[in-house]
């Protein structure tokens, strides 16, 4: 989770859902309070967990030596992220039993295993910051595979957002190679397949959890339990697991420790953050967690020694800009006279290629990533 990856955790229990709709988060009922505290406790348990949680990634890889053990990493968090689950469902009294088919969830596995194994291999090879850019720019994988795959048509305002974002993915992966000696274009790719990931489970984990009836932590359960099996073998067999562990166990504290408080902090951060969409709507929650995924940069910049070039702010100011024209594009359905008029000439223009055609709306989930 940057936790930077695409991760659903259950934020009450089904008793609580009632006419008051009481929500807890962390054990807390924070729905209690009135709005304007509400929102600033939340507000705040999002920047001190995401930024703990990006804080300790990167502090994790300037560990002389860790750069190749990426995977062994996820496969610590794996563990730790399925046994919060556990301890969650336990002290709740719920059931452990699973009502998603076990092949349904060994697909949500892989996926996650792709999502947080390659995000955290990138950070070996990438700055950072360019890694929080990448993972915040998921739109651009859904609207190619569904354009190439389904066929589909999107407004003028998302594809405007999908380009400024691929301006600014580009433009700021230029800025990097430019200012960074031992820039290496395989974090570029590790990180790509990330985002490809994350843009794929989102939609199957949304249409298990409705079919079944299933509760988020009992997928975040299975779905890290399961993975974690994956990435074992996945070691195993290229021969990675045992010099990682010889590895590990020279520094438990520099690996395990601070490995345990990651995966802590990603666990209660989206906690957090489905609560914030829950109780104020997803674009208060995006507008949060920008400014988190801002923050984190710029703290990246201060904490860790970078070399720095302004063009790392024009270029996130591009990814900035995709991200809400996307997210206020659905909200106000391009309200505004400018929107208008753009969209009416884009539709027009599509009309002439293609007679028949259907807008595809994406639900806020699409460009929602913690």
């Amino acid at each position: 989770m940057t936790q930077e990856r695409s991760v659903t955790v259950d934020i009450g229990e089904n008793d609580n859902l009632r006419e008051k709709k009481m929500i807890k988060v962390l054990g807390l009922p924070i729905s209690s309070l009135p709005p304007t505290p509400q929102f600033i406790a939340l507000s705040l348990a999002v920047f001190v967990f995401y930024l703990t949680y990006g804080y300790m990634l990167e502090l994790i890889f300037t560990l002389e030596g860790m750069q190749p053990h990426g995977w062994y990493l996820t496969l610590v968090q794996f563990a730790c992220y399925a046994a919060f689950a556990a301890l969650q469902i336990i002290f709740s009294g719920s059931s452990i039993t699973r009502k998603i088919p076990l092949k349904t969830y060994m697909i949500i596995a892989m996926l996650t295993v792709g999502t947080m194994g390659f995000s955290n291999s990138s950070v070996g090879y990438l700055n950072y910051p360019t890694q929080v850019i990448f993972k915040s720019c998921k739109l651009i994988p859904v609207m190619i595979g569904s354009v190439l795959i389904l066929g589909k048509r999107y407004s003028f305002a998302e594809v405007v957002a999908c380009l400024c974002m691929s301006m600014g993915l580009i433009w700021f992966t230029l800025a990097d190679s430019t200012v960074q000696p031992n820039f290496s274009f395989t974090g570029v790719v590790l990180v790509s397949l990330a985002l490809l990931c994350d843009a794929l489970i989102g939609n199957i984990q949304e249409g298990a959890i409705k079919k079944y009836s299933e509760s988020t932590t009992h997928v975040v359960l299975y779905s890290y339990g399961i993975g974690f099996f994956f990435i074992l073998i996945g070691l195993l067999l290229t021969n990675q697991l045992l010099p990682a562990f010889s590895f590990a166990t020279q520094f438990p504290w520099e690996v395990y420790g601070r490995a345990v408080m990651l995966s802590a902090a990603g666990f209660c951060g989206v906690q957090v953050v489905l609560t914030l969409v829950t109780l104020h709507g997803a674009l208060v929650a995006v507008t949060v967690t920008t400014f988190r995924k801002a923050l984190t940069i710029c703290l990246s910049f201060l904490l860790f020694s970078k070399s720095f070039t302004i063009q790392y702010v024009w270029s996130g100011l591009l990814v900035l800009v995709g991200i809400y024209l996307n997210i206020f594009g659905k909200k106000s359905k391009g309200s505004t006279p400018f929107l208008v008029s753009m969209q009416q000439m884009y539709m027009k223009v599509q009309q002439y290629f293609a007679p028949k055609i259907s807008i595809m709306s994406e639900g806020d989930s699409v460009m929602f990533n913690v």
